[in-house]
């Protein structure tokens, strides 16, 4: 028999780590291929992970509730074949040497100081998280490698080495190796506590949200303007229609899909807004795909309605209500996470009038829809009551500057004023 390795997946565009919400399986339990292994949470999607192999699970490298970044490994399966012994030594061979290739070795990192050593993510996050130097860390697994025990017994020692400081030797365990996966985390903040205060733990979802917040923040220059729109000619078309469209279709016409409709023809004039930053070069994308962000009580979802031009309003209304539906119930995957060229917020859904949302990275922009509020304004010199709404825009000033947003944000607010029964079609 060969032992396999599984390891966690990538569940998403710009996904680095996954959550082992639940084991499915224990150590000893058969499973053939694609039997469910797990449940993942990511920042994206909840989803079962699959058997790539049939056979005996031998070993579960993670617990419930821990995050590992995509491509460590998660479980070992001795897998039932039908190889000769030779083929499965062989078999063996490769995948020791699948899991030793990313590894440049201590000891040839001193005979070659130009090449630089790789860790494990597990690695490199509790050196981060404990600003360890791990150029002064010897390591005791395999051939020196730094293993995450070793870390873990000098944070407990409390001899932490620095910059400029010696190095200091580990007698930890050895652990598995997995692929270096570049990520951004926040560094553990020592907060005062007092009595009666309550102490909430963070959830996998939740660091996962935390980590690509910071990504964004850290790596997108933001930049915000806003308009404001006279939206009483959206709101009277859609309060006449929205009755007999549920009666029909058996779902609601909501004002977001409107306001959905109007960003995806807008960028269909100004497609700069649907572009990516991408080094050397800017990305801009043919089809245009509007990532929505959908709330639970506890996370933030951004699934993705595709080709959203090509669809009228009655389509965008449809799509909404089916990934939010996905969303509620557990049951979004991963492909509907993917794709997304552009995000529309729906903030207004909580009263909010104006926010600066954080974008959705690799995007160049977001929009935020606020409430809709009846006020008093000024037309043609005379006071009249008016359904106003604010459209607020975080742009990524790599990408995109304020005339191109500005006029992409008036080309919008146009559509929206001129909403009419005559001109603008449902079906």
């Amino acid at each position: 028999m060969a032992m396999e390795l599984m390891k966690m997946p990538q569940l998403g565009e710009s996904v680095t780590e996954g959550t082992i919400s639940k084991w499915l399986v224990k150590p000893g339990d058969h499973v053939t291929k694609y039997d469910p292994l797990a449940e993942v949470m990511t920042d994206k999607v909840n989803a079962e992970v699959p058997s790539s192999f049939t056979g005996i699970i031998k070993e579960l490298k993670a617990d419930e509730n821990q995050t590992l970044a995509v491509g460590e490994v998660i479980c070992s399966i001795e897998v039932e074949t039908a190889k000769t012994d030779n083929e499965n030594a062989a078999q063996v061979s490769q995948n020791e040497e699948k899991v030793d290739a990313p590894v440049t070795r201590d000891v040839q990192q001193a005979a070659e100081p130009s090449r630089k050593a790789r860790y494990s993510p597990a690695v490199l996050k509790l050196s981060q998280e404990h600003g360890i130097d791990l150029s002064k860390v010897k390591g005791t697994g395999n051939e020196g490698r730094i293993t995450r025990k070793d870390l873990l017994k000098l944070v407990e020692s409390g001899n932490l080495p620095k910059a400029d400081e010696p190095s200091v030797i580990s007698d930890a365990a050895p652990e598995e190796i997995a692929p270096q996966v570049n990520r951004q985390t926040s560094p553990v903040t020592n907060v005062p506590t007092a009595a009666g205060d309550k102490e909430i733990p963070v959830t996998g979802i939740r660091k996962a949200i935390a980590s690509n917040m910071l990504k964004s923040k850290h790596e997108i220059p933001h930049a915000w303007t806003m308009v404001e729109v006279d939206a009483s000619n959206m709101v009277k078309l859609r309060d006449n229609l929205k009755s007999d469209f549920k009666q029909k279709e058996g779902y609601n016409l909501t004002y977001f899909a409107f306001f959905v409709k109007a960003v995806a023809q807008a960028l269909t004039e100004f497609p700069e807004l649907n572009s990516m930053w991408a080094g050397e070069k800017i990305v801009q994308k043919k089809e245009i795909n509007i990532s929505i962000a959908v709330a639970t009580e506890d996370a933030l979802f951004v699934p993705v309605i595709k080709n959203a031009d090509e669809k009228s309003i009655k389509g965008i209304a449809r799509e909404i209500q089916e990934l939010a539906s996905k969303v509620k119930s557990g049951k979004l995957k991963a492909e509907d996470m993917q794709g997304g060229t552009f995000t529309v917020n729906n903030t207004g859904s909580f009263g909010s009038v104006q926010s600066m949302g954080i974008i959705n990275y690799p995007q160049a922009a977001i929009l935020q829809v606020e409430t809709i509020v009846k006020r008093p304004v000024v037309i043609n010199d005379m006071i009249a009551v008016r359904d106003m709404v604010n459209l607020c825009l975080s742009l990524d000033h790599r990408v995109l500057d304020g005339l191109v947003c500005g006029r992409f944000l008036a080309r919008v607010k146009e559509i929206i004023e001129k909403i009419s029964k005559d001109n603008t079609p449902i079906y």
